[in-house]
């Protein structure tokens, strides 16, 4: 079973925020990043992204939708096909 223990990676040390898991020896451990102000970032940007397409009318801007599905579904060479 895996357990969850919070900490904070400084270099090559983890400083533990939680009390640390008990061990009498060294123990495999699996880390797992979090991205939090990155990701955080990237809401901002697609909040901003949106607005943007909003104020360009959004997708009532098309004038004909199936025309434009089709044009975007287009077929095209598959790459390393010739023909």
């Amino acid at each position: 079973m895996l357990h969850t223990y919070k900490a904070v990676l400084r270099g090559d040390q983890v400083e533990w925020i939680d009390s640390p898991p008990a061990a009498d020896g060294p123990m495999p451990v699996h880390i797992t990043l979090l991205e939090g102000e990155r990701q955080m970032n990237r809401g901002r940007e697609m909040a901003s992204v949106l607005e943007a397409l909003a104020a360009m009318g959004g997708l009532s801007s098309i004038p004909d939708p199936s025309a434009w599905q089709r044009e975007v579904r287009e077929d095209r060479a598959l790459p390393g096909r010739e023909d």
